[in-house]
């Protein structure tokens, strides 16, 4: 299948008082359409700095990330940003629902800086029936539990179609059968397409058989890369 992502030699510094701290380094990697991609590595290793870069949530110090085959690193705010809209949905690990709104508001958040079109509410309510979630569309997301709250955050990055999907340590707070049915969802979802690059240092993740490639990442430098067994 085509490639979704493809990242050049990036490297990222930030500033740690007077001096500059290296947080990842001459990273590497690409994802084709279909290829769920484990960035295995342990807490402060880079994975969330990477995976930001390759959302284009956040510029890099150097090298380049290209969505679809479009340079971003290098582009203004709003065109980066207008690019990563239409080809990049992101899970986060907190999940970051706003608890006031209903799950159906909260997925349809990525529709607004855009303005909504007649065909976003009808795919947010088949992403919603599709993952279970169809009964609690009009609950607030206060009132979701862990899974719920996981599943509908997968529906807000979904909502506008994106080739490249992006989760940081999404079975973070999961129980280990809430944590395979997301595993499952995720293997579905690149199996129909989707580039999915999951940042974690979960072993259950490692394990998973819906995963095609495994990326280790250690102090911000990839130290193994290779296919899923």
């Amino acid at each position: 299948m085509a490639q979704a992502l493809q990242a050049d030699t990036l490297t990222k510094r930030v500033r740690d008082g007077r001096d500059r701290r290296t947080v990842v380094a001459d990273v590497s990697l690409s994802v084709d359409r279909g290829e769920l991609c484990i960035l295995r590595g342990p807490s402060g290793s880079g994975k969330t700095t990477l995976l930001a870069m390759l959302g284009a949530m956040l510029t890099p110090t150097s090298g380049e990330v290209r969505l679809d085959g479009i340079p971003t690193s290098r582009l203004r705010d709003a065109h980066r940003a207008f690019v990563r809209r239409r080809k990049v949905g992101f899970v986060f690990q907190d999940v970051q629902l706003l608890p006031s709104l209903s799950v159906r508001e909260n997925v349809l958040l990525p529709c607004a800086p855009d303005g909504s079109i007649a065909a976003d509410g009808p795919r947010a309510d088949a992403l919603l029936e599709r993952f279970g979630l169809a009964s609690l569309r009009g609950t607030t997301a206060r009132a979701l539990s862990g899974g719920e709250a996981a599943r509908a955050a997968l529906c807000r990055a979904l909502v506008r179609d994106p080739g490249l999907l992006l989760l940081d340590e999404p079975t973070a707070h999961l129980d280990a059968d809430h944590a395979a049915r997301l595993l499952e969802i995720l293997g579905e979802l690149a199996q129909e397409g989707r580039a999915i690059v999951v940042a974690t240092h979960d072993p259950r993740v490692f394990a998973h058989p819906s995963a095609t490639k495994t990326v280790a990442l250690v102090d911000g430098r990839i130290v193994g890369s290779g296919t899923a067994s």
